[in-house]
């Protein structure tokens, strides 16, 4: 599923993360948690949750005002 469908329903500790954490290579559990809740991926390895697509989404599109 691509990251705008679940975007808005990710929490924002999850948003606040993965921003500051740009391309990181591995996610903390919480955040794979608050991601496969949102509607977004749910793999079996937490470094394979977000494509490059997504961090570029993450870096540029999303609003730090959710």
């Amino acid at each position: 599923m691509e990251i705008f469908m679940w975007w808005l329903d990710l929490d924002l500790a999850s948003k606040e993360w993965l921003r500051e954490n740009l391309r990181a290579p591995g996610l903390p559990l919480a955040v794979v948690q608050g991601i496969a809740e949102a509607g977004g991926p749910h793999p079996d390895d937490v470094s394979g949750v977000l494509n490059d697509a997504d961090w570029d989404f993450i870096e540029t599109q999303s609003e730090f005002v959710d």
